[in-house]
């Protein structure tokens, strides 16, 4: 007899900030809330917590408004303080596992966002990923995040240590359950100029993608707006009601935002 369904495990993580990991995790949580779907949040940082403040900015700004907004359960699994390594790392994997076991009762989706570091509990949660969102900048400063490039032929020299990172959990992922990863590469920030570092960035990662195993997706473009929703704790979802409306500039910015669920099969076209 087939136990109870586990929720599908989206991650979201890299190895270098300043990418735009929380504010994809946002846009993807209060969309599949809107789309009627059961999703949590789980924070594995610990000391930065962006996403936290997120969705404590969020919980703010309803109260002050008197606004129905949609909120996901959350919780946040820190670094262990334990003064062993062994006995710290062994603690980190219980309680995340704990944590996952527990949600997955009552959700259908649990969304991890991870530390902008290479940490123990990060590993760990790659491990767990059905879906693994990998944003990055479109530059090849984030591009070194996934290989070494050559900078003369722009070939492809080596994987880097965050690619060899992610191959060694989704082994882990498939001798534990059997399960296959689905690792998808976001490029966040993109310029609407047709420059020749976004085409050869592009370039890259096409050859990429097909030696370390991922697939690529335009992402979210720079945008102010995406700064401003933090304080707020909005996504460009809530804009229609909080009373503001919609620019032409936030209609196209949404958008991109559902192009993404659905490149990233978390949503079905109409």
């Amino acid at each position: 007899m087939d136990g109870p369904a586990r929720a599908r495990i989206i991650v979201v993580g890299n190895e270098k900030g300043g990418s735009g990991k929380s504010t994809t995790s946002m846009h993807i949580l209060i969309s599949l809330l809107r789309e009627g779907g059961r999703i949590a949040a789980l924070d594995l940082d610990g000391k930065q917590r962006t996403l936290t403040r997120y969705l404590e900015n969020r919980t703010a700004f309803i109260a002050r408004n008197g606004l129905r907004l949609p909120m996901p359960e959350h919780a946040v699994v820190a670094e262990s303080d334990l003064p062993s390594r062994p006995d710290a790392e062994a603690d980190e994997a219980a309680r995340l596992a704990a944590a996952i076991a527990d949600l997955s009762s009552r959700h259908d989706f649990i969304l991890i966002d991870c530390p902008g570091s290479d940490t123990h509990l990060s590993r760990a949660g790659h491990s767990y990923a059905d879906l693994l969102v990998t944003p990055v900048n479109d530059s090849f400063i984030d591009v070194d995040l996934l290989a070494t490039v050559d900078p003369d032929s722009l070939k492809v020299l080596k994987p880097s240590r965050y690619a060899v990172m992610v191959w060694e959990q989704r082994k882990q992922r498939f001798a534990r359950d059997r399960q296959t990863v689905d690792w998808v590469v976001i490029r966040n920030r993109l310029s609407h100029l047709d420059a020749r570092n976004k085409r050869n960035v592009g370039h890259v990662l096409e050859a990429l993608q097909r030696r370390i195993g991922f697939r690529f997706l335009p992402g979210l473009s720079e945008r102010v707006i995406f700064r401003e929703l933090f304080l707020s704790g909005l996504t460009l979802m809530d804009l229609d009601q909080t009373g503001d409306g919609l620019s032409m500039a936030q209609a196209a910015a949404r958008q991109e935002v559902r192009a993404l669920l659905l490149g990233l099969n978390l949503l079905t076209a109409d």
